[in-house]
């Protein structure tokens, strides 16, 4: 009663084609996902899987992302978009998706800072240039600058006390409260564990 199997294995995914809009963004399955700027106006494939998306452009992976649950979610990388930003930063005090842009606390406080001190303009034009180091060089690098430049400075952080302190901790010339010292251990303290004595024998009764 069953009928022959088929020649070759089904796929376990469903492939959709999508154009990718002047935001950077695609939907799939009511939810946003970001891609790479360099994908704006371009027609992509995307094999969405039961945990991620695989988006493919001229029949190459390009991008793995995790898949969503749900309905009226998004997902936004900023490093996808950290290009677009930087091009119109007047545009980054009412994107939508302005949340997405703060990776730590520590940023965004760099960022609330700024505000308070420059007009939005300026403010959102430093912040984007330490996204965009972040984004380039590490992310990690430049939020540890920033907790240091936030317990040693009272002054506002911009975009070049960033700079300074992420070129120390890159160089690792990290200040002396951040810095380990691992004492070397001496070889010759091995030699004391050769002796010229055999193992002596244990008798069995």
């Amino acid at each position: 009663m069953l009928r022959p199997l088929p020649e070759k294995k089904l796929d376990s995914f469903k492939e959709v084609e999508k154009s990718v809009s002047r935001n950077s963004t695609i939907h799939i399955d009511h939810n946003v996902y970001s891609v790479t700027s360099r994908l704006i106006g371009e027609k992509i494939k995307v094999h969405v899987h039961a945990e991620y998306l695989e988006v493919r452009y001229a029949q190459r992976l390009v991008e793995r992302i995790p898949r969503l649950r749900g309905e009226g979610k998004h997902r936004i990388q900023y490093r996808h978009i950290i290009d677009s930003l930087l091009r119109k930063p007047g545009a980054f005090e009412n994107y939508k998706y302005k949340q997405d842009m703060f990776p730590t606390t520590r940023f965004r406080m760099v960022y609330d800072g700024l505000l308070k001190a420059r007009s939005a303009r300026n403010a959102a034009k430093e912040y984007l240039k330490i996204l965009n180091l972040a984004a380039k060089e590490s992310e990690s690098l430049v939020d540890e600058a920033i907790r240091i430049l936030l317990h040693t400075r009272n002054q506002i952080i911009d975009s070049t006390a960033v700079e300074e302190v992420f070129s120390e901790l890159k160089s690792d010339n990290r200040p002396a409260a951040m810095q380990i010292h691992i004492q070397q251990a001496d070889p010759a303290i091995y030699n004391q564990l050769f002796t010229n004595q055999e193992a002596p024998w244990i008798t069995l009764n």
